[in-house]
Protein backbone atom coordinates (compact mmCIF):
# COMPACT_ATOMS: atom_id res chain seq x y z
CA UNK A 1 0.00 0.00 0.00
CA UNK A 2 1.82 3.59 -1.05
CA UNK A 3 1.02 6.98 0.84
CA UNK A 4 -1.92 5.40 3.06
CA UNK A 5 -0.72 5.94 5.98
CA UNK A 6 -2.87 7.18 8.55
CA UNK A 7 -1.93 10.82 9.95
CA UNK A 8 -4.33 12.18 12.44
CA UNK A 9 -2.56 14.81 14.79
CA UNK A 10 0.31 16.88 15.01
CA UNK A 11 3.00 17.58 17.52
CA UNK A 12 3.04 19.71 19.96
CA UNK A 13 5.02 22.80 19.68
CA UNK A 14 5.90 25.09 22.36
CA UNK A 15 8.15 28.28 23.02
CA UNK A 16 11.10 26.95 25.18
CA UNK A 17 11.73 30.18 26.50
CA UNK A 18 7.94 30.53 28.63
CA UNK A 19 8.44 26.82 29.75
CA UNK A 20 10.38 25.27 33.25
CA UNK A 21 12.47 22.36 34.06
CA UNK A 22 9.92 21.10 36.31
CA UNK A 23 7.47 21.72 33.30
CA UNK A 24 8.90 19.95 31.00
CA UNK A 25 9.59 17.31 32.91
CA UNK A 26 6.36 16.76 34.01
CA UNK A 27 4.61 17.64 30.16
CA UNK A 28 7.05 15.47 27.78
CA UNK A 29 9.67 13.55 29.74
CA UNK A 30 8.32 11.74 32.55
CA UNK A 31 4.89 11.34 29.95
CA UNK A 32 7.38 10.04 27.22
CA UNK A 33 5.43 12.49 24.85
CA UNK A 34 7.02 14.67 22.08
CA UNK A 35 6.96 18.27 21.45
CA UNK A 36 8.69 21.21 19.17
CA UNK A 37 10.21 23.15 21.11
CA UNK A 38 10.91 27.12 19.97
CA UNK A 39 13.21 29.82 21.17
CA UNK A 40 15.88 28.03 22.37
CA UNK A 41 18.96 28.85 19.86
CA UNK A 42 20.44 32.29 20.40
CA UNK A 43 22.64 32.99 17.68
CA UNK A 44 25.22 34.33 21.07
CA UNK A 45 25.29 31.33 21.94
CA UNK A 46 25.04 28.81 18.63
CA UNK A 47 27.91 29.65 16.77
CA UNK A 48 26.67 27.09 14.37
CA UNK A 49 23.87 29.24 13.45
CA UNK A 50 26.21 31.86 11.40
CA UNK A 51 29.03 30.03 10.62
CA UNK A 52 27.60 27.08 9.05
CA UNK A 53 24.75 28.98 7.22
CA UNK A 54 24.70 31.06 4.65
CA UNK A 55 22.63 34.67 4.61
CA UNK A 56 20.14 33.07 2.58
CA UNK A 57 19.48 30.52 4.73
CA UNK A 58 21.67 27.41 3.45
CA UNK A 59 24.00 25.79 4.70
CA UNK A 60 27.26 26.75 3.93
CA UNK A 61 29.10 23.87 2.12
CA UNK A 62 32.48 26.03 1.25
CA UNK A 63 33.20 26.73 4.98
CA UNK A 64 32.72 23.32 5.79
CA UNK A 65 34.91 22.74 3.01
CA UNK A 66 37.85 25.30 4.19
CA UNK A 67 37.38 24.70 7.93
CA UNK A 68 36.89 21.06 8.45
CA UNK A 69 37.60 19.33 5.11
CA UNK A 70 40.07 17.00 6.28
CA UNK A 71 37.56 15.23 9.18
CA UNK A 72 36.40 11.95 7.62
CA UNK A 73 32.38 11.28 8.21
CA UNK A 74 29.80 8.14 6.84
CA UNK A 75 27.68 9.04 4.27
CA UNK A 76 24.47 7.19 3.54
CA UNK A 77 23.15 6.84 -0.17
CA UNK A 78 19.49 7.33 0.70
CA UNK A 79 18.86 5.52 -2.42
CA UNK A 80 20.62 2.13 -1.62
CA UNK A 81 19.33 0.38 1.19
CA UNK A 82 21.49 -2.32 3.23
CA UNK A 83 19.99 -4.83 5.55
CA UNK A 84 17.40 -2.56 7.61
CA UNK A 85 19.80 0.84 7.01
CA UNK A 86 20.94 2.80 4.16
CA UNK A 87 24.59 1.55 2.74
CA UNK A 88 27.26 3.84 4.07
CA UNK A 89 30.82 5.05 2.29
CA UNK A 90 33.15 6.92 4.54
CA UNK A 91 34.49 9.85 2.94
CA UNK A 92 36.21 13.53 3.57
CA UNK A 93 33.96 16.12 4.34
CA UNK A 94 35.13 18.19 1.54
CA UNK A 95 34.50 15.52 -0.91
CA UNK A 96 30.74 15.17 0.70
CA UNK A 97 30.76 18.89 0.42
CA UNK A 98 31.47 18.89 -3.27
CA UNK A 99 28.82 16.04 -4.08
CA UNK A 100 26.54 18.06 -1.86
CA UNK A 101 27.47 21.41 -4.45
CA UNK A 102 27.32 19.10 -7.71
CA UNK A 103 23.56 18.19 -6.80
CA UNK A 104 23.32 21.49 -6.11
CA UNK A 105 24.09 22.66 -9.61
CA UNK A 106 21.95 19.47 -10.99
CA UNK A 107 18.32 19.98 -12.54
CA UNK A 108 17.98 16.77 -11.56
CA UNK A 109 15.84 17.23 -7.83
CA UNK A 110 13.94 14.73 -6.09
CA UNK A 111 10.81 15.80 -4.82
CA UNK A 112 9.03 13.75 -2.50
CA UNK A 113 8.80 11.04 -0.15
CA UNK A 114 8.13 7.78 -2.89
CA UNK A 115 11.76 8.96 -4.50
CA UNK A 116 10.06 10.87 -7.44
CA UNK A 117 12.24 13.11 -9.22
CA UNK A 118 12.20 15.32 -12.68
CA UNK A 119 15.15 13.58 -14.25
CA UNK A 120 17.38 10.73 -14.03
CA UNK A 121 17.94 8.90 -11.22
CA UNK A 122 20.76 10.60 -8.79
CA UNK A 123 22.21 9.30 -5.75
CA UNK A 124 21.15 11.48 -2.71
CA UNK A 125 23.63 12.07 0.00
CA UNK A 126 23.35 12.47 3.81
CA UNK A 127 26.08 13.07 6.05
CA UNK A 128 24.83 11.06 9.77
CA UNK A 129 26.57 10.67 12.83
CA UNK A 130 29.51 12.92 13.04
CA UNK A 131 30.85 13.39 16.30
CA UNK A 132 31.52 17.01 15.84
CA UNK A 133 31.92 17.78 19.24
CA UNK A 134 34.31 14.79 20.03
CA UNK A 135 36.34 15.95 16.85
CA UNK A 136 36.25 19.70 17.45
CA UNK A 137 35.59 19.96 21.06
CA UNK A 138 36.73 23.48 21.24
CA UNK A 139 35.09 25.28 18.56
CA UNK A 140 31.83 25.67 20.50
CA UNK A 141 29.54 25.03 17.87
CA UNK A 142 25.94 25.18 20.12
CA UNK A 143 25.48 25.06 23.76
CA UNK A 144 22.77 22.22 24.95
CA UNK A 145 19.32 23.47 26.09
CA UNK A 146 18.71 22.95 29.90
CA UNK A 147 16.36 20.92 29.23
CA UNK A 148 17.98 17.99 28.07
CA UNK A 149 21.56 18.86 30.16
CA UNK A 150 20.89 15.81 32.39
CA UNK A 151 22.81 13.54 30.11
CA UNK A 152 24.11 10.36 32.02
CA UNK A 153 25.49 8.53 28.43
CA UNK A 154 27.27 11.48 26.94
CA UNK A 155 28.33 12.47 30.69
CA UNK A 156 29.64 8.93 31.65
CA UNK A 157 31.29 8.73 27.59
CA UNK A 158 33.00 11.53 28.32
CA UNK A 159 35.03 9.91 31.11
CA UNK A 160 34.31 6.16 30.31
CA UNK A 161 33.67 3.70 28.20
CA UNK A 162 30.22 1.91 27.73
CA UNK A 163 31.90 -1.47 26.64
CA UNK A 164 35.58 -2.63 26.40
CA UNK A 165 36.26 -5.98 24.68
CA UNK A 166 40.12 -6.55 25.03
CA UNK A 167 39.80 -8.72 22.22
CA UNK A 168 38.30 -6.24 19.71
CA UNK A 169 39.37 -2.93 21.27
CA UNK A 170 41.58 -0.51 19.72
CA UNK A 171 42.49 3.01 20.48
CA UNK A 172 41.70 5.19 17.46
CA UNK A 173 38.14 3.85 18.06
CA UNK A 174 37.81 6.96 20.01
CA UNK A 175 36.29 9.08 18.01
CA UNK A 176 33.83 7.01 16.22
CA UNK A 177 32.14 5.06 19.53
CA UNK A 178 33.01 7.61 22.05
CA UNK A 179 29.72 9.49 22.40
CA UNK A 180 26.38 10.29 21.55
CA UNK A 181 26.33 14.06 20.29
CA UNK A 182 25.69 14.13 16.29
CA UNK A 183 25.91 16.75 13.23
CA UNK A 184 23.45 15.54 10.09
CA UNK A 185 23.67 17.23 6.77
CA UNK A 186 21.61 16.13 4.52
CA UNK A 187 20.30 18.32 0.77
CA UNK A 188 16.94 18.10 -0.51
CA UNK A 189 15.21 14.68 -0.38
CA UNK A 190 17.54 12.84 1.98
CA UNK A 191 15.82 10.89 4.57
CA UNK A 192 16.21 8.26 7.14
CA UNK A 193 14.44 5.27 6.93
CA UNK A 194 11.68 4.21 9.96
CA UNK A 195 13.93 3.06 13.07
CA UNK A 196 13.65 3.70 17.33
CA UNK A 197 16.84 5.15 18.40
CA UNK A 198 19.68 3.66 20.19
CA UNK A 199 19.23 1.99 23.58
CA UNK A 200 15.57 3.18 23.38
CA UNK A 201 17.10 6.67 24.50
CA UNK A 202 15.45 10.07 24.59
CA UNK A 203 17.02 12.30 21.22
CA UNK A 204 16.62 16.02 20.72
CA UNK A 205 16.95 17.35 16.93
CA UNK A 206 17.70 21.14 16.89
CA UNK A 207 17.47 22.35 12.88
CA UNK A 208 20.12 24.78 12.53
CA UNK A 209 18.92 25.57 8.93
CA UNK A 210 16.38 23.83 6.54
CA UNK A 211 12.98 22.09 6.92
CA UNK A 212 12.37 18.50 7.97
CA UNK A 213 9.18 16.81 7.97
CA UNK A 214 8.68 14.16 10.76
CA UNK A 215 6.37 10.82 11.00
CA UNK A 216 5.92 9.86 14.52
CA UNK A 217 4.69 6.59 16.37
CA UNK A 218 3.49 5.74 19.53
CA UNK A 219 5.05 3.45 21.32
CA UNK A 220 1.66 1.28 22.21
CA UNK A 221 1.08 1.00 18.23
CA UNK A 222 5.11 -0.07 17.29
CA UNK A 223 3.69 -3.80 17.09
CA UNK A 224 1.77 -2.70 13.74
CA UNK A 225 5.13 -2.17 11.59
CA UNK A 226 6.93 -4.91 12.50
CA UNK A 227 6.63 -8.65 10.78
CA UNK A 228 5.10 -11.91 12.15
CA UNK A 229 7.84 -12.67 13.85
CA UNK A 230 8.75 -9.12 16.04
CA UNK A 231 12.12 -8.98 14.06
CA UNK A 232 12.33 -6.30 11.64
CA UNK A 233 10.08 -3.24 10.97
CA UNK A 234 8.74 -1.77 7.76
CA UNK A 235 12.01 -0.01 5.97
CA UNK A 236 9.87 3.08 4.51
CA UNK A 237 6.22 3.84 5.83
CA UNK A 238 5.78 5.47 2.25
CA UNK A 239 6.53 1.78 -0.05
CA UNK A 240 4.16 -0.82 -0.53
CA UNK A 241 4.34 -3.83 2.12
CA UNK A 242 3.57 -7.20 1.89
CA UNK A 243 0.71 -8.44 3.76
CA UNK A 244 1.73 -11.52 4.26
CA UNK A 245 5.05 -10.18 6.00
CA UNK A 246 3.62 -7.05 7.67
CA UNK A 247 0.18 -7.48 8.32
CA UNK A 248 -0.54 -4.87 11.30
CA UNK A 249 0.78 -2.34 8.88
CA UNK A 250 -1.03 -3.53 6.02
CA UNK A 251 -4.75 -3.52 6.96
CA UNK A 252 -6.85 -2.18 4.33
CA UNK A 253 -9.49 -0.67 7.23
CA UNK A 254 -8.07 2.54 7.98
CA UNK A 255 -9.85 1.62 11.58
CA UNK A 256 -7.33 -0.96 12.25
CA UNK A 257 -4.10 1.01 10.68
CA UNK A 258 -1.42 2.39 12.32
CA UNK A 259 -2.07 6.17 13.64
CA UNK A 260 0.43 8.46 12.78
CA UNK A 261 1.75 11.90 14.50
CA UNK A 262 3.83 14.12 11.99
CA UNK A 263 5.22 17.86 12.00
CA UNK A 264 6.95 20.17 9.78
CA UNK A 265 10.36 21.12 11.60
CA UNK A 266 11.73 24.51 10.41
CA UNK A 267 15.52 26.66 11.34
CA UNK A 268 16.00 27.45 15.08
CA UNK A 269 13.50 24.78 16.41
CA UNK A 270 14.01 21.97 18.29
CA UNK A 271 12.16 18.18 18.95
CA UNK A 272 12.10 16.14 21.44
CA UNK A 273 12.01 12.58 20.77
CA UNK A 274 10.55 10.27 23.65
CA UNK A 275 11.83 6.87 24.05
CA UNK A 276 10.22 3.90 22.04
CA UNK A 277 8.86 6.15 19.27
CA UNK A 278 9.39 5.45 15.94
CA UNK A 279 10.04 7.63 13.42
CA UNK A 280 10.44 8.43 9.62
CA UNK A 281 12.76 11.40 8.94
CA UNK A 282 12.84 13.84 5.45
CA UNK A 283 14.70 16.74 4.70
CA UNK A 284 12.09 19.14 2.91
CA UNK A 285 15.27 21.56 2.03
CA UNK A 286 19.09 21.30 2.11
CA UNK A 287 19.34 20.68 5.78
CA UNK A 288 22.00 20.82 8.99
CA UNK A 289 20.93 19.35 12.37
CA UNK A 290 21.91 18.86 15.90
CA UNK A 291 20.89 15.69 17.16
CA UNK A 292 21.82 13.74 20.52
CA UNK A 293 21.07 10.60 21.97
CA UNK A 294 20.46 10.63 25.86
CA UNK A 295 18.88 8.62 29.10
CA UNK A 296 18.83 9.33 32.62
CA UNK A 297 16.80 7.93 35.78
CA UNK A 298 13.10 9.07 33.75
CA UNK A 299 14.27 6.41 30.51
CA UNK A 300 16.56 4.34 32.10
CA UNK A 301 13.82 1.82 32.39
CA UNK A 302 13.22 1.79 28.48
CA UNK A 303 16.99 1.19 28.04
CA UNK A 304 16.63 -2.26 30.76
CA UNK A 305 13.97 -3.43 28.56
CA UNK A 306 15.50 -3.46 25.59
CA UNK A 307 18.77 -5.16 26.91
CA UNK A 308 16.41 -7.48 28.02
CA UNK A 309 14.55 -8.48 25.08
CA UNK A 310 17.36 -8.31 23.39
CA UNK A 311 19.39 -10.65 25.79
CA UNK A 312 16.61 -13.18 25.39
CA UNK A 313 16.68 -13.17 22.02
CA UNK A 314 20.74 -13.46 21.81
CA UNK A 315 19.84 -16.42 23.98
CA UNK A 316 17.30 -18.18 21.98
CA UNK A 317 19.34 -18.47 18.98
CA UNK A 318 22.85 -20.31 20.45
CA UNK A 319 20.31 -22.02 22.90
CA UNK A 320 21.49 -25.26 20.55
CA UNK A 321 24.67 -25.06 21.60
CA UNK A 322 24.18 -24.58 25.57
CA UNK A 323 25.34 -28.21 26.48
CA UNK A 324 28.51 -27.83 24.70
CA UNK A 325 29.24 -24.31 25.45
CA UNK A 326 31.75 -23.69 28.53
CA UNK A 327 30.53 -20.13 29.10
CA UNK A 328 27.05 -19.74 27.92
CA UNK A 329 26.31 -16.81 29.48
CA UNK A 330 29.58 -15.44 28.70
CA UNK A 331 28.55 -16.07 25.18
CA UNK A 332 25.50 -14.62 25.16
CA UNK A 333 26.60 -11.47 26.69
CA UNK A 334 29.05 -11.01 24.11
CA UNK A 335 27.02 -11.42 21.37
CA UNK A 336 24.11 -9.00 23.12
CA UNK A 337 27.28 -6.30 23.52
CA UNK A 338 27.57 -6.95 19.67
CA UNK A 339 24.20 -6.28 18.93
CA UNK A 340 22.72 -3.82 21.23
CA UNK A 341 26.13 -2.18 21.99
CA UNK A 342 26.15 -2.90 25.78
CA UNK A 343 25.94 -5.71 28.05
CA UNK A 344 24.19 -6.44 31.66
CA UNK A 345 27.79 -6.08 33.09
CA UNK A 346 28.12 -2.79 31.18
CA UNK A 347 24.97 -1.64 31.99
CA UNK A 348 25.21 -2.56 35.95
CA UNK A 349 28.57 -0.76 35.71
CA UNK A 350 27.03 2.07 34.57
CA UNK A 351 24.32 1.96 37.15
CA UNK A 352 26.90 2.02 39.74
CA UNK A 353 28.60 4.98 38.75
CA UNK A 354 25.84 6.96 38.95
CA UNK A 355 24.48 5.48 42.24
CA UNK A 356 27.21 6.10 43.58
CA UNK A 357 27.17 9.53 42.22
CA UNK A 358 23.87 11.04 43.45
CA UNK A 359 24.52 9.46 46.93
CA UNK A 360 27.90 10.92 47.09
CA UNK A 361 25.88 14.05 46.19
CA UNK A 362 22.96 13.81 48.56
CA UNK A 363 24.73 12.93 51.90
CA UNK A 364 26.58 16.36 50.91
CA UNK A 365 23.73 18.89 50.98
CA UNK A 366 22.57 16.62 53.88
CA UNK A 367 26.02 17.12 56.16
CA UNK A 368 26.32 20.72 54.60
CA UNK A 369 22.57 21.71 55.44
CA UNK A 370 21.81 19.12 58.15
CA UNK A 371 18.38 17.82 56.19
CA UNK A 372 17.39 17.34 52.31
CA UNK A 373 15.04 19.52 53.20
CA UNK A 374 14.76 23.65 52.81
CA UNK A 375 17.13 25.78 50.77
CA UNK A 376 18.46 22.89 48.48
CA UNK A 377 14.94 20.37 48.78
CA UNK A 378 14.30 20.43 45.02
CA UNK A 379 18.01 19.19 44.34
CA UNK A 380 18.07 16.70 47.21
CA UNK A 381 14.70 15.35 45.81
CA UNK A 382 15.83 14.89 42.38
CA UNK A 383 19.37 12.99 43.70
CA UNK A 384 16.31 10.74 45.77
CA UNK A 385 14.41 10.69 42.97
CA UNK A 386 17.05 9.34 41.07
CA UNK A 387 18.26 6.77 43.56
CA UNK A 388 14.96 5.65 43.29
CA UNK A 389 14.86 4.61 39.84
CA UNK A 390 18.22 2.82 39.96
CA UNK A 391 17.23 0.72 42.79
CA UNK A 392 13.64 0.00 41.24
CA UNK A 393 15.81 -1.28 38.09
CA UNK A 394 18.31 -3.35 40.10
CA UNK A 395 15.42 -4.91 41.76
CA UNK A 396 14.08 -5.97 38.46
CA UNK A 397 17.64 -7.35 37.38
CA UNK A 398 17.90 -9.29 40.98
CA UNK A 399 14.27 -10.70 40.25
CA UNK A 400 15.35 -11.90 36.89
CA UNK A 401 18.57 -13.48 38.56
CA UNK A 402 20.96 -10.99 35.84
CA UNK A 403 24.38 -11.15 36.97
CA UNK A 404 23.81 -13.74 40.14
CA UNK A 405 26.50 -15.79 40.82
CA UNK A 406 29.47 -12.89 39.46
CA UNK A 407 32.81 -13.52 41.26
CA UNK A 408 34.12 -10.44 39.50
CA UNK A 409 33.80 -6.89 41.38
CA UNK A 410 31.93 -4.88 39.29
CA UNK A 411 32.76 -1.49 40.90
CA UNK A 412 34.68 -0.54 44.32
CA UNK A 413 32.71 2.13 45.58
CA UNK A 414 36.12 3.07 47.81
CA UNK A 415 38.65 2.85 44.70
CA UNK A 416 35.95 5.12 42.33
CA UNK A 417 36.71 8.14 44.53
CA UNK A 418 40.52 7.59 43.66
CA UNK A 419 39.97 8.03 40.41
CA UNK A 420 39.56 11.60 38.42
CA UNK A 421 37.36 10.36 35.96
CA UNK A 422 34.71 9.94 38.46
CA UNK A 423 35.38 13.05 40.48
CA UNK A 424 34.97 14.77 37.46
CA UNK A 425 31.66 12.76 37.04
CA UNK A 426 30.29 13.57 39.90
CA UNK A 427 31.50 17.33 39.96
CA UNK A 428 29.58 17.88 36.80
CA UNK A 429 26.29 15.60 38.05
CA UNK A 430 26.04 18.76 40.62
CA UNK A 431 26.55 21.55 38.49
CA UNK A 432 23.96 20.10 36.14
CA UNK A 433 21.47 20.14 39.06
CA UNK A 434 22.51 23.17 40.38
CA UNK A 435 21.75 25.05 36.62
CA UNK A 436 18.61 23.46 35.85
CA UNK A 437 17.04 23.59 39.13
CA UNK A 438 18.09 27.78 38.82
CA UNK A 439 20.11 27.13 42.09
CA UNK A 440 23.19 30.00 41.29
CA UNK A 441 24.33 29.85 44.78
CA UNK A 442 25.54 26.53 44.97
CA UNK A 443 27.53 26.31 41.68
CA UNK A 444 31.07 27.12 43.65
CA UNK A 445 30.23 24.11 45.57
CA UNK A 446 30.74 22.05 42.29
CA UNK A 447 33.45 24.21 41.06
CA UNK A 448 36.20 23.85 43.67
CA UNK A 449 34.93 21.13 45.98
CA UNK A 450 37.66 17.97 46.61
CA UNK A 451 36.04 14.57 46.61
CA UNK A 452 37.58 14.15 50.26
CA UNK A 453 35.42 17.38 50.90
CA UNK A 454 32.00 16.30 49.24
CA UNK A 455 32.64 12.41 51.01
CA UNK A 456 33.86 11.22 54.27
CA UNK A 457 35.86 7.87 53.03
CA UNK A 458 35.76 6.33 56.63
CA UNK A 459 32.09 7.28 56.69
CA UNK A 460 31.73 4.82 53.32
CA UNK A 461 33.43 2.03 54.07
CA UNK A 462 31.37 1.62 57.34
CA UNK A 463 28.95 -0.63 54.92
CA UNK A 464 29.51 -2.80 51.68
CA UNK A 465 32.10 -1.05 48.90
CA UNK A 466 32.25 -3.90 46.58
CA UNK A 467 29.64 -4.23 44.29
CA UNK A 468 29.01 -7.92 42.57
CA UNK A 469 25.67 -8.20 41.91
CA UNK A 470 22.43 -6.12 41.83
CA UNK A 471 21.54 -7.33 45.70
CA UNK A 472 25.27 -5.43 46.62
CA UNK A 473 23.95 -2.48 44.69
CA UNK A 474 20.44 -2.58 46.79
CA UNK A 475 21.83 -2.75 50.08
CA UNK A 476 24.67 -0.43 49.33
CA UNK A 477 21.89 2.63 48.15
CA UNK A 478 19.76 1.53 51.34
CA UNK A 479 22.30 1.60 53.47
CA UNK A 480 23.93 4.97 52.00
CA UNK A 481 20.11 6.37 52.44
CA UNK A 482 19.60 5.11 56.04
CA UNK A 483 21.53 7.45 56.89
CA UNK A 484 19.79 10.38 56.13
CA UNK A 485 17.06 9.87 57.98
CA UNK A 486 14.13 12.02 56.07
CA UNK A 487 15.00 11.12 52.96
CA UNK A 488 12.57 9.27 50.72
CA UNK A 489 13.83 7.59 47.18
CA UNK A 490 10.73 6.46 45.68
CA UNK A 491 10.52 6.39 41.94
CA UNK A 492 8.50 9.01 41.16
CA UNK A 493 8.43 12.79 38.73
CA UNK A 494 9.64 15.95 40.33
CA UNK A 495 7.66 18.58 41.76
CA UNK A 496 7.91 22.73 42.13
CA UNK A 497 8.58 22.37 46.54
Amino acid sequence: MSMGINIKGQIERVNGKELSYIEFVERYMEKNQPVVLTGLMDPHHWRASTDWVTLQGQPNFQFFSSHFGASKVQVADCDTREFTDQKREEMLVSDFMGRCLQLEASPVQCNNENRASNGPSVSVPYLKDWHFVKEHPEYGAYVTPMFFCDDWLNLYLDNFRIHIDSDTHQPNEEICCSDYRFVYMGVKGSWTPLHADVFRSYSWSANVCGKKRWLFLDPSQCHLVFDRNMKNCVYNIFDEASNSKFPGFSKVCICMQAIWLECTQDAGEIIFVPSGWYHQVHNLEDTISINHNWFNAYNLSWVWNLLLRDYNEAKEYIEDIKDICDDFEGLCQRNLAANTGMNFYDFFTFMSCFTLANLVLLRYINRRYGSTTGISSIIAQHLSMNLGCLRKIASEMKHMHALEGNHNCVVDMIKAFEDPRFSKLCMHVGRTYVMIHEQSYLSSYFESTSMSDLVDLNDMKAYTSQIYTPEDLIKFIDNGVAELGDCSIEPSVLHVV
